[in-house]
Formats: structure tokens, C-alpha cells, sequence
């Protein structure tokens, strides 16, 4: 398999956090399959592999540039089940954010799946399910080594999941967390996923399996029930998008973060910035950001239920009047909700001109913490991001989407490129993304080394209440220290490539067809093509 950077490829690329989710990826190209038969061979082996980041029991977005130039969205964002009343909580000041009862929210994931399958078939995708599926069913029958991020985040938040239903027995050894290389074997997802290869997806709604994750999830106390279950399906949708010098940029609308992507590229390019890893170039996004953020907080919510489009928010007129706001030599002082979340992005392009940038999550890391016994699937916390204050603007409601920090980008650049790219990591994914685009397309750096470079992220991250800047320790000092001038609350972190600054990953189309990908060192995969 090709590392971190992989280039010069003519059939397909693929790009992922682990490196088995890229084999399994990079063998559906060689085996004739397209981006999108790719991305859901990927999709499943990559929560058989990194089951602290996503799972099936979380959600999914996907982005997807067709071979004729046509841009679509899949949004499989699950809603919250129809026991998930208030009054269930009425014990409670915030909804818990491990065990039964935040897993209140149906897993919309393998919905996703299922109309990326539909579109792989209309691109002349062949390939049959089991083939697909083969890779994820043999990591979790056979087992997968456990990652040093695994291994921390075990650690970690080992008090508040070990005693959550189904965990223990799924994710610890003799009830501690496994060492870094340790197999570990997920069997009953093995035999979930040998299952849907041979029913079909469907199944995982309103067959054998989705009757068995309903009746586990009233076994232990979840307010998602059968019903919830059998009326999910997943939606098309028109994506978000702005018109920049360098070309169009596009994004997932509600109930996601996609605008905040959108807004901070939006207003950085009002800034007229020149100077590439300058205080200029990084005082910039992050005084962007933070009048993206605010807009978000105002605005975003289940799209049945926004008070405008978000569109509103990407208009000229609202740019230039936000771009007004940021002061270029001083930060606005800066309070902000925390947006924790872990989650992996993964890209898939084709020679046909299929270009897909996908985003799958449980929320937090392990989400719920509940694992189903029957059908091993790990439930998302995505409903914790609900409020139970009736006046919020996402208030806990049966059948309410939650709102989501996923946001998966793809760009159709002016000199003919089309790049899929994207991060993790909750209120970072937007920032990093800017940093990442911003580097390779605003200021021409070579792909892996915009991902590579120093990153920074503005915000709350798990276990610590302030709302710092934090820096990876690369960057040059004199840029730290002018930072800290204008009045920004500096935290330089100790580790040079930091996890608390996301996996990012990026591939691209290029006009004379080649294709490229990439993926971030700090994560545990890479790139790989034919």
C-alpha cells in the first residue's frame, strides 16, 4: 500500500484514517468497482477497524461530483427515536451523553450506503454487496490490532463507558483497556455484516437485523424504537455552495456545519491575504471562524424547522458586512459552546470522473458506549448534542434531526481540478478544512505538505474548559508570539502532530486525469491508487 501521499494514478484513489479501510478501497478500484462502490467497501471495514471513531449504529454524509459535473448530497443524519420525549429526562439537567439513553437517535449510516450503492449502479458500478463487505467481515471475525488512538481514548474515558451496556465485553480485556497491537474481534458485527451481504442492506432497517437492534435497544432502555427503525430511509439533497476566484466550494446544508466551511473560506477571501503561514494567513481564519461559529450557533438546527435557508448566510452582502467585523491586527474576544466530536472522513475519485468526499460518525469517541449484543453494532451519542430546554434551538423532540459538526467539502476548481477533502474533530473539522484549502489551492503548496504543515484549532476540546487557540508546537515562534499580541489565548501543545487537530485528508481529479490523495500523518492510514 502506498503511504501518506499517493499520485500518478490513472483507474482511481482513495484516501482514509486507517490503512485497511485504504486496502479495502484501493482493492474495490482494482477490482473494476468505481469511487463509490470504493467509499462503502471503505465505509464498513473502517468501523470494523476504528470502532472508537464510527460504527454502523452512527450517521453519514456524503458529497458526490458525477462524471457529467452534477454535485449531490446523501444525508443520513438518523432522527430521534420516538420514545426520546422530554419527560424521559426529567431526571436529568443535560442529556447523558453515554449509555441507553444517549442512544436516542436512529443510525442513519447504512441508509447512506444504500443510495451510494443506487448512484454507484447508475455510473456502471457491477460489483455485488458480498464483494464489498468482504474486507470489514474479515477484520471483525478475524480481528484488527488496536491502534495507539484507540488505546488512549480506551484509557481515557475508560470510567464512563466500562460499565455501559454491551462495552466491556466488546472493547476491554479482563476489564482493562487493550495495549496498543492487541486483536481484537468484533463477532457478532462479523456476523451482522456476512448477513446484510446476502439480504441487503434493507435488511438493517426492516429485516432480520433491524428487528434485532430494536429489540436490544428495548432490552436496554433506549428510546429508539422497531418503528423508528422501519420508516428510516436516507434523503438526496442539494448541497451548499460559494463562488470563489479559485472556484466553486461545496458543502452539506442542515442539518450540518457545512455553511460554517463555506462562511470562513467566504470571508478569508474578502481579506485579501498574500502571505502564505503569515499572522495575516492564520489571524485570519480564525477571526473567520469564529464569525462562521456565531452564525452557526444562531442559525443551524433540523432543516424542517430553520427559520431562513442557510443560503442567506453565503450571500455577498452578508459576507462583506461579516468580513467588516474582523479586525485584521486584533481577535474578538471569543466565548464559545463546546462542539466535541470524533468522527473519519474518507475520499474516493475515479477515472470516469466520479469524485466523492464522505464524512461517518458515532459523535463522541465510542458515541453511546452501548454495543448491541445480537447484532454488535456500537449506537452513536449524536442525540447528546440535543437540548432539554423547549426554547433551544435544537430542542429534544421525537422524530427531530440533531444537529451535526460533520460536514463533508468537495471543490470544482477554475484550472480544472475537482478535489474531495475533509477532517474530524467536531468544531475543528471547518477550521482545518480552510487550513488545508487555503494552503493547497489559495497559496499552491503541494497537497500532502498542506496537510502535513503545523495546525491550529479555536475551541473547547474534552477535559479542559477553556476556549484557548491551541498551536502544534512547528510553528515558528515569531508567528506564536504575534498571535499572543493580538490577543489571542495561545496554548502551544506539546505533541507536534496532535490528534486535538483532527485527521484531515484530501484527493484529486486533475484535468489531464491523473489523480491524487493524501492523508494526514497524525491519523493511522494514508493514501493508496491504480
Amino acid at each position: 500500500m502506498a503511504g501518506l501521499h499517493s499520485a500518478g494514478h490513472r483507474r482511481g484513489v482513495v484516501c482514509a484514517p486507517h490503512a485497511a479501510a485504504v486496502e479495502a478501497g484501493r482493492a474495490i478500484l482494482a477490482d473494476g468497482g468505481n469511487a463509490l462502490e470504493a467509499m462503502v467497501a471503505m465505509a464498513a471495514t473502517i468501523a470494523a477497524v476504528y470502532p472508537h471513531m464510527n460504527h454502523l449504529g452512527g450517521d453519514g454524509f456524503w458529497l458526490i461530483r458525477e462524471p457529467s459535473g452534477r454535485l449531490r448530497a446523501i444525508m443520513a443524519p438518523g432522527p430521534a427515536g420516538r420514545n426520546a420525549r422530554p419527560e424521559l429526562y426529567r431526571d436529568y439537567e443535560t442529556i447523558p451523553t453515554r449509555g441507553p439513553l444517549a442512544a436516542l437517535t436512529v443510525p442513519g449510516a447504512v441508509a447512506g450506503w444504500t443510495l451510494a450503492l443506487r448512484a454507484a449502479k447508475a455510473h456502471g458500478g457491477t460489483l455485488p454487496l458480498d464483494v464489498l463487505l468482504t474486507n470489514a467481515y474479515g477484520h471483525a471475525r478475524d480481528g484488527y490490532r488496536v491502534s495507539r488512538s484507540q488505546n488512549r481514548l480506551t484509557q481515557d474515558y475508560l470510567a464512563e463507558l466500562k460499565d455501559v451496556p454491551g462495552f466491556a465485553a466488546t472493547f476491554l480485556i479482563d476489564g482493562k483497556p487493550p495495549a496498543i497491537g492487541t486483536t481484537l474481534k468484533q463477532q457478532a458485527l462479523a456476523a451482522t455484516l456476512a448477513h446484510l451481504a446476502h439480504a441487503g442492506l434493507d435488511d438493517f432497517y426492516r429485516g432480520d437485523v433491524g428487528r434485532e437492534i430494536a429489540a436490544d435497544l428495548d432490552r436496554i432502555g433506549s428510546p429508539v424504537t422497531r418503528d423508528d427503525l422501519t420508516r428510516y430511509e436516507a434523503k438526496l439533497a442539494e448541497p451548499l455552495h460559494i463562488a470563489l476566484p479559485s472556484g466553486t466550494v461545496y458543502n452539506t446544508d442542515a442539518p450540518t456545519q457545512g455553511v460554517v466551511s463555506l462562511m470562513i473560506l467566504a470571508l478569508f477571501d474578502r481579506l485579501g491575504v498574500t502571505a502564505p503561514e503569515s499572522f495575516d494567513h492564520v489571524h485570519g481564519l480564525v477571526e473567520a471562524t469564529k464569525r462562521a461559529l456565531r452564525a452557526r450557533d444562531r442559525a443551524v438546527t433540523d432543516p424542517d424547522h430553520l427559520a431562513s435557508a442557510l443560503d442567506r448566510y453565503l450571500e455577498p452582502r452578508f459576507i462583506a458586512g461579516e468580513a467588516m467585523k474582523i479586525d485584521r491586527r486584533k481577535a474578538a474576544r471569543w466565548p464559545v459552546s463546546a462542539g466535541e466530536g470524533d468522527t473519519i472522513w474518507m475520499g474516493a475519485a475515479d477515472a470516469s470522473g466520479l469524485v466523492v468526499s464522505y464524512i461517518q460518525s458515532l459523535y463522541w469517541e465510542f458515541g453511546s458506549g452501548c454495543v448491541l449484543p445480537a447484532t454488535g453494532v456500537l449506537m452513536q451519542n449524536r442525540g447528546a448534542s440535543f437540548s432539554l430546554q423547549s426554547a433551544a434551538l435544537n430542542p429534544l423532540a421525537p422524530g427531530r434531526l440533531p444537529f451535526h459538526t460533520l460536514n463533508p467539502a468537495l471543490a470544482v476548481l477554475n484550472d480544472g481540478r475537482i478535489m474531495a477533502y475533509g477532517c474530524m474533530g467536531g468544531d475543528g473539522q471547518p477550521q482545518t478544512q480552510s487550513a488545508v484549502f487555503t494552503r493547497h489551492i489559495i497559496f499552491r503548496e503541494p497537497l500532502d505538505q498542506a496537510i502535513d504543515r503545523p495546525r491550529w484549532v479555536l475551541g473547547r476540546t474534552w477535559g479542559a474548559t477553556r476556549t484557548a487557540l491551541r498551536l502544534e508546537p512547528r510553528f515558528d515562534g515569531n508567528l506564536i508570539d504575534a498571535l499572543e499580541s493580538a490577543g489571542h489565548e495561545v496554548e502551544v501543545l506539546s505533541e507536534p502532530y496532535s490528534d486535538i487537530m483532527g485527521h484531515a485528508g484530501a484527493v484529486v481529479l486533475h484535468p489531464d486525469g491523473m489523480l491524487e490523495g493524501a492523508h494526514d500523518p497524525r491519523a493511522d492510514g494514508g493514501a493508496a491508487g491504480v
